[in-house]
């Protein structure tokens, strides 16, 4: 059993060997917080998990911090990698990175740091909290990286519990601090793509689990232009892996884009330049929807369908289910994806899965 000193309020820190969570550890104690550092061991694919839980632990030796190791790689396999798995049977796009932090981050880890003892949890997501009567969610300072597009599914319960040490704080900002921690990680790289895969290609990855099933690849009228091996190995707006057999390409024709997947018929639609009209739509359809603050019906909002997009202005319909329409058309969404919406002034309201 961690002892907790109940003289400074208590947060458990989940430090993922990276050098953001591990700024926010300094930056706590810093702060006077009573921080102690867990690792959160995962699924894996590469071995990355094994250098990642090292440098977790150095980081929190250098802090001179507590530090422990909670094993949830069965239920990440279950809750995450299963779910993306089961996702691309299906024929959509899911977001693992949400349902990490739905199921483990701020689900399995908040609620044992809770019985432990623990006021709060923190971590390294460039995102900012403001606390009131409700807690409400903010872009963080850094718009080049925010994380708060993957936190749309946290609830009131959950905030009141939760600390982000970064969000103020920018990106080389964050490796000064992690210098003048002394910190070995200071210069790590940042993660890329889905976590658990490391350098593992998703394609290589889902063939493991997922049976190839050869088909066609056509244009938006119908014409077969080449083939595949399955639709579920790709997604909307995807633009490299696409064999075009039958299209002579000149080195200025324009790129061919994933425009449509159709599971029933395993065929893929294509649609050539990134402008082309099929590749936009106008409204989407979203289910498991959780709003973080209150939202009228018909309300204007601000959104986004992709990490990092621009936010663009819609108006959001909540009667009858709930639908984003768009003031102006998007193009490369993906069911299966989320879609995220804001106020004005950067406040996120909530967010959904695109049907």
């Amino acid at each position: 059993m961690v002892k907790v000193n109940k003289n400074n309020k208590t947060v458990f820190v989940g430090m993922s060997g990276g050098v953001d969570s591990s700024v926010a550890a300094g930056l706590l104690k810093k702060q006077g917080y009573e921080v102690i550092g867990v690792h959160l061991k995962c699924y894996n694919l590469d071995g990355c998990a094994d250098r990642d839980l090292e440098d977790a632990r150095r980081a929190a030796e250098v802090l001179n911090i507590p530090f422990y190791v909670w094993d949830y790689e069965k239920e990440y396999k279950k809750d995450v990698m299963q779910y993306m798995i089961n996702g691309y049977k299906k024929g959509i796009t899911p977001n693992p990175d949400v349902m990490c932090n739905k199921e483990i981050k701020f689900g399995l880890f908040l609620e044992k740091a809770l019985k432990m003892g623990s006021d709060y949890v923190a971590t390294g997501h460039y995102v900012k909290i403001r606390r009131g009567k409700k807690q409400k969610l903010f872009i963080a300072d850094d718009k080049n990286k925010d994380q708060s597009y993957f936190l749309w599914t946290l609830t009131q319960k959950q905030l009141k519990y939760c600390l982000f040490p970064l969000s103020d704080v920018k990106k080389p900002e964050v490796r000064k601090l992690a210098r003048k921690f002394e910190l070995l990680n200071a210069d790590k790289k940042d993660s890329q793509g889905i976590c658990f895969l490391g350098k593992v290609g998703l394609e290589k990855f889902l063939k493991k689990y997922i049976k190839p099933k050869k088909g066609n690849i056509v244009d938006i009228e119908g014409n077969v232009l080449g083939r595949h091996e399955g639709v579920f190995y790709y997604t909307v707006g995807q633009r490299h892996g696409l064999y075009l057999n039958g299209v002579a390409k000149s080195p200025d024709s324009e790129p061919y884009y994933v425009s449509d997947k159709i599971l029933k018929t395993n065929t893929i639609v294509v649609a050539q330049g990134e402008n082309n009209p099929a590749l936009f739509k106008k409204e989407v359809r979203l289910v498991g929807v959780n709003l973080i603050d209150q939202v009228k019906n018909g309300q204007s909002v601000w959104a986004r369908v992709r990490y990092r997009q621009p936010l663009f202005k819609a108006k959001l319909i909540m009667n009858n289910g709930c639908k984003l329409i768009f003031l102006k058309p998007q193009k490369f969404i993906a069911v299966g994806q989320s879609a995220v919406f804001y106020t004005r002034s950067g406040e996120m309201l909530g967010g959904g899965t695109i049907k």
